[in-house]
């Protein structure tokens, strides 16, 4: 049987952490950020837990091989 392939857009996007948890950065960070408070600027580096299921169960569909399936 072949190997599945891994959407690439996917894995840049998305990542486990060591406990198994989806985590994913925010949007909006690459340009027009002048108007942006510092505090909001600063909260842009943070990365955001995947809560809902069916988006979990679906980016594990489009990253076959990523360490830890839940």
């Amino acid at each position: 049987m072949p190997k599945m392939k891994t959407h690439k857009a996917t894995a840049k996007r998305f990542r486990l952490t060591g406990s198994g948890k989806l985590v994913r950065t925010k949007g909006g960070k690459s340009h027009l950020r002048r108007r942006r408070s510092k505090r909001a600027k600063k909260m842009y580096s943070r990365m955001l837990v995947v809560e809902c299921k069916g988006e979990v169960k679906r980016v594990n569909r489009l990253m076959p091989y990523a360490s830890k399936n839940q």
